[in-house]
């Protein structure tokens, strides 16, 4: 990408319109990939069926990627032999362990409690980037951010009235597992980008994470059944998400700080529990816990973001 491009990217409504079109569509997949369930009879003690979904979505979303990648950019996206290692490290860390874990855990909590505690990943990225990776200055406000976000995390998971019946580690446990693992391959993509086209990144890690998946569940004897046109369609828009939103986002970060790009997260666990309420009937779920929780995670990732060094 020339330097055009990279004006264009760090232009701020650039961002805030990409940015929001990404989270709107993540938002959209907490209730896509319950429906998926139903559609295809996966149920929620399937785990190796699970898996297999997950991973012809993501073999699929790869495919989508170097397709639209290289149209767009009139040559066929093809990986340097030196970002082997990249697309192994992100595919393990963005789609493999990130989506094992999101799967069984979304298929054990509701689509509303999944898309709070998963908001928690723009704060674990912002700790990896400040911390470990030392990308950005971690200064108080993001702190206070974090421990405002945490506290929104704990509520929704106590709904229940304690920590027994509000929080199960093959439920919120594993989303929150997922949310770390994809924090990481945040920071990740964030340093490949420089020596590698981050859609070149995106589309090879999804192939790659997505084959990985398949062959393991089908090897445990997993299988799926697509033969309605809902199902197809349900599966060509999964593939989509993940294509457009993580070229998109991977693009975003290549031309701006973590904290810039992470900030509009917030918009991510609003979109996904305002579209689980409605399309999985889960307006019930909505008390006013989730609310005060919802406010909290936006408040953090605001404060942890809002005042850029």
């Amino acid at each position: 990408m020339n330097k055009n491009h990279k004006n264009i990217f760090s232009n701020k409504i650039v961002v805030f319109l990409l940015a929001i079109l990404c989270c709107l569509l993540w938002g959209s997949a907490f209730p896509c990939i319950k429906i998926g369930y139903a559609i295809f009879g996966i149920e929620a003690s399937d785990v190796m069926s699970q898996i297999l979904f997950a991973g012809t979505r993501f073999f699929l979303a790869g495919i989508l990627t170097i397709i639209f990648g290289s149209l767009l950019q009139k040559k066929f996206l093809c990986p340097k032999k030196e970002s082997a290692k990249l697309i192994i490290n992100l595919s393990l860390f963005q789609t493999i362990i990130q989506y094992f874990f999101f799967y069984i855990g979304l298929a054990h909590s509701t689509g509303v409690k999944s898309s709070i505690i998963n908001g928690m990943s723009t704060f674990f990225a912002i700790l990896l980037a400040g911390l470990v990776r030392k990308q950005e200055k971690l200064t108080g406000n993001k702190i206070l951010g974090c421990i405002l976000g945490a506290a929104g995390v704990i509520l929704v998971s106590l709904t229940g009235g304690d920590l027994g019946s509000g929080f199960a580690l093959n439920g919120e446990g594993f989303i929150l597992i997922a949310s770390v693992s994809y924090a990481i391959s945040s920071v990740l993509i964030k340093e490949y980008s420089r020596k590698e086209n981050p859609v070149t990144l995106s589309g090879y890690q999804f192939m790659l994470g997505g084959l990985v998946m398949m062959i393991v569940a089908l090897i445990s004897g997993a299988r799926i059944h697509i033969t309605t046109g809902s199902g197809i369609i349900l599966l060509i828009y999964m593939a989509l998400i993940s294509s457009v939103a993580y070229s998109l986002w991977g693009i975003l970060l290549k031309y701006n700080p973590v904290s810039s790009v992470t900030i509009y997260g917030f918009t991510n666990p609003i979109f996904g529990a305002i579209l689980s309420a409605v399309f999985l009937a889960e307006w019930s779920t909505l008390s006013i816990k989730y609310l005060i929780a919802l406010a909290l995670v936006s408040a953090g990732i605001y404060i942890v973001n809002g005042t850029e060094e």
